[in-house]
């Protein structure tokens, strides 16, 4: 190759080399789900953070830090105390995020590691000062409220460092042995007291039941024997009134001392033979009559 042809070829080509690497530098990319932190020379720019897609900067000077703003989650264990001293052991998992547009702060104070410097402290520190304030039953009966209160602790505390906590769940509450076995023995007594009081309610209503059969079978019987008094003067009412209305109709008949007379008859006919030796029956008369 001649000399000058060398002379135009290599500056040429290492003008490209130089541009393309200029150009590469100059090129930042800021994958979905990241902010870009701006460091210029050594020192975060704290005006603004990048967002995701395709930035140019100044090359050799300007480089790009990527910071994840996407949720994220922590499990942080617990050992605290109750408010009557109970040993209680505490789960719970944390949803959070850096706020987007805090990123580069978030970065300047705290770096990568900002879950350890400050959220996991956070999340220690708010439960052992709500568990506290609770007793050991409470934190059972009550834990929708002993949630929110600890929610409320720790997104005070993160919000200065800029994290957005998005949900909080306390996944368990642990206590002693011995505190479990009160318990139980708490349980299983309440529920003896309650199966007894069960038992008194049951045994009073049954026997308000058969006070209520007794009372009511004795005012059966009363009115079955008043109906059956009542029927049997009615029957002789009736049958009384029948014989009147009887003999009054029979007084009132012609041939009423007809049928006295046959009333009188024994049934048997007396045999008297008058002078032509006829036999004939004779009759008592009026006067006869008793």
């Amino acid at each position: 190759m001649p000399r000058t042809l060398m002379r135009v070829v290599i500056p040429a080509v290492i003008g490209v080399i130089v541009l393309s690497v200029v150009l590469v530098s100059s090129v930042k990319i800021v994958e979905a789900g990241h902010r870009g932190v701006l460091v210029q020379f050594g020192a975060v720019d704290t005006t603004k953070s990048l967002p995701e897609g395709i930035h140019f900067v100044t090359p050799f000077r300007d480089n790009v830090i990527p910071m994840e703003v996407r949720t994220q989650i922590t499990t942080e264990n617990v050992a605290s105390a109750s408010k009557d001293l109970q040993d209680v052991t505490t789960q719970v998992a944390l949803n959070y995020h850096i706020s987007p547009n805090s990123a580069q702060i978030v970065y300047q104070q705290l770096g990568f590691d900002y879950s350890n410097r400050v959220i996991n402290p956070a999340i220690q520190e708010s439960v052992k000062q709500v568990t506290a304030r609770f007793n050991a039953e409470e934190l059972i009966t009550q834990r929708e409220t002993v949630k929110t209160e600890i929610e409320a602790q720790i997104k005070q505390r993160l919000a200065a460092y800029n994290v957005v906590v998005e949900t909080i769940s306390i996944t368990e509450f642990s206590f002693s042995e011995q505190f479990v076995r009160a318990v139980e023995a708490k349980v299983e007594a309440e529920q003896r007291a309650l199966q007894a009081q069960n038992d008194l309610v049951r045994i009073q209503i049954e026997a308000e039941q058969a006070e209520a059969t007794a009372i009511g079978q004795q005012h059966a019987n009363i009115a079955r024997a008043e109906g059956q008094r009542q029927a049997n003067i009615l029957e002789a009412q009736g049958e009384a009134e029948a014989i009147r209305i009887i003999d009054e109709q029979l007084r009132n008949n012609p041939n009423y001392l007809e049928w006295l007379k046959t009333q009188k008859w024994d049934g048997k006919l007396p045999l008297v033979l008058g002078e032509g030796g006829t036999p004939f029956i004779q009759i008592p008369t009026e006067e006869e009559e008793p």
